[in-house]
């Protein structure tokens, strides 16, 4: 009955704890020590499995996070969350897919790792204050103070994005096929005048360091790849001999279409674009390898 009443709620530690973290890496590590306490609990104390199993779960997401925070403050460039393409918890289904979006994953970033849990539980999985008070060890009252912060501060910062799949789709399509030729005039049309680009390579790949803000200079900088020397310069960054062997497409990652470029069928830059009203607010430019080993190209085995 041990690993029946683990591989039941399997999904959901594995959802709450990438939605708290942002790596799917450290979901699995946390869910992984979840299990191990579980196995040695005295299981005829536990009332209610999935209450204690989301509880360790949470916890252990929580201070992880924190120790995980720490450790980015050395991070190379900006840091941003791992895409999936294999949504937990059955995230595909509409009420969980707004909540493992990535610019809300972004949006995340900059909650506290408590004022983070509270919303993931309270948000994505409606979990009732109270037992959220459990979980993180405070007051409900302080619990609901922590919620309410953490989704003004969500509300102020997230994009009403456009939930249209086909419609994001070929907005992406429209700015893969600008940014691979550098078409300024094409990439200025699709981009909203207060347009950012948040670049991920990790000291791994070459890519912006800071964060690029204003149309004019997200359109110059993909305007720039495409025309100079860079994407050679890029691709052997990660370790890749040229462009002879390079594609690119659409995938589909935290529930929405993203666009790449691979080699020999590796992802090696991924694009995600937050749309709000037709426009791109938002480039999420992730080439960190660690970041993208999960991923692949559409019909790769």
């Amino acid at each position: 009955m041990t690993t029946d009443d683990f591989e039941e709620h399997r999904s959901l530690l594995t959802g709450a704890a990438y939605r708290i973290l942002g790596t799917a890496a450290d979901a699995e590590d946390v869910v992984q020590e979840a299990w191990l306490r579980w196995n040695a609990v005295d299981r005829t104390a536990v009332d209610d499995p999935r209450a204690y199993l989301v509880t360790i779960a949470s916890r252990l997401a929580i201070d992880r996070l924190r120790s995980a925070r720490s450790r980015r403050e050395s991070y190379v460039g900006e840091w941003l969350p791992e895409p999936v393409s294999d949504l937990p918890d059955g995230a595909d289904h509409a009420e969980l897919a707004d909540t493992v979006e990535y610019a809300l994953l972004v949006v995340l970033e900059s909650l506290s790792p408590l004022e983070r849990a509270v919303f993931v539980l309270r948000e994505a999985f409606q979990f009732p204050y109270s037992r959220i008070a459990e979980i993180i060890g405070r007051e409900e009252a302080a619990t609901r103070q922590l919620a309410r912060r953490a989704r003004d501060h969500v509300r102020e910062r997230r994009h009403r994005f456009d939930t249209d799949k086909k419609s994001r789709r070929r907005i992406t399509e429209r700015f893969l096929r600008a940014a691979l030729e550098g078409d300024l005039e094409g990439l200025t049309a699709l981009l909203a005048d207060d347009a950012v680009l948040v670049a991920d390579g990790g000291g791994k790949a070459r890519s912006p360091l800071r964060i690029l803000h204003g149309v004019r200079r997200v359109a110059g900088f993909f305007h720039g790849v495409a025309r100079g020397r860079n994407t050679r310069r890029f691709l052997a960054s990660a370790g890749l001999p040229g462009t002879e062997e390079a594609d690119s497409g659409i995938t589909e990652v935290n529930g929405a279409p993203a666009g790449y470029v691979a080699v020999h069928g590796r992802i090696v830059t991924l694009g995600i674009l937050d749309v709000a009203d037709g426009r791109i607010h938002s480039v999420y430019l992730v080439s960190n390898p660690d970041k993208l080993s999960r991923l692949r190209t559409p019909g790769a085995p």
